[in-house]
């Protein structure tokens, strides 16, 4: 089994679409059973919220339901539990490398995957969750195929 958390500021935008898309495309190779998928905030500002209604909207149109999911904070023993610890900015990474130590690098950014080195932005902000979508999708489908082979 392969555990994977991934993580923004909030884990209301980037982090629990990351989740769940990845949810989804493991389920369509049919390998639920082989992965354990979550996401976590690196901040308090937005505990116990639902996924932000932009992004549960997208997630809906794509025919992938995240209700249910709220926000939760890093804890000190996701390092033990998770195999592979995904950023979605340089920001979540540098929280990350402070709250955790990092010693089986286990923490990367999520396009790193795709051989991108840059952030995904924050819809948040950007507005533009089309193109969080995208990189997000991209990134994971890079991060699952390395993962099956």
């Amino acid at each position: 089994m392969t555990n994977i958390l991934f993580v923004c500021h909030g884990n209301i935008c980037r982090s629990p679409m990351a989740e769940f898309v990845m949810k989804d495309m493991v389920k369509k190779e049919g390998l639920e059973k082989e992965f354990l998928i979550e996401s976590a905030a690196t901040s308090t500002e937005e505990l116990g919220n639902g996924v932000y209604p932009p992004v549960f909207k997208l997630l809906k149109e794509y025919g992938i339901d995240p209700s249910g999911k709220r926000a939760r904070q890093i804890r000190y023993e996701d390092y033990d539990k998770y195999d592979i610890i995904i950023g979605m900015d340089s920001a979540n990474i540098y929280n990350l490398n402070r709250f955790f130590d990092d010693k089986d690098n286990k923490i990367h950014l999520l396009l790193e995957y795709a051989g991108i080195s840059r952030d995904i932005s924050d819809p948040w902000y950007t507005r533009d969750f089309n193109a969080t979508w995208d990189d997000v999708n991209l990134g994971c489908k890079h991060l699952l195929d390395s993962l099956k082979n």
